[in-house]
């Protein structure tokens, strides 16, 4: 199982601050996961062939779907500021 000193340094990189039950429950959770890549690595994969680009066969080309004004207005409408058809969001950067 996970040491209870990583699973804080690993909240403390988060910059998480977790109760005494949340580093219990993190140690568990953490530790279920780690277990499960290692149980990965048993597999063989020796007669597999590599894949170089994991969605080299699902993409789909890239098209606009035309909506109806109606809804466009409706979704300005919603937003909590617009102003001239746009929808104002706060700064980011």
């Amino acid at each position: 199982m996970i040491k209870k000193e990583e699973v804080q340094h690993i909240a403390n990189l988060a910059r998480l601050g977790l109760t005494e039950d949340e580093i219990k429950k993190f140690q568990k959770d953490l530790s279920s996961i780690l277990d499960y890549f290692n149980s990965i690595k048993e597999v063989d994969i020796s007669k597999t062939e590599p894949t170089f680009h994991p969605t080299e066969h699902s993409l789909r080309e890239d098209k606009a779907k035309p909506q109806p004004v109606e809804t466009a207005n409706k979704l300005i409408e919603a937003a909590p500021e617009n102003k001239k058809r746009h929808i104002k969001v706060k700064a980011i950067l």
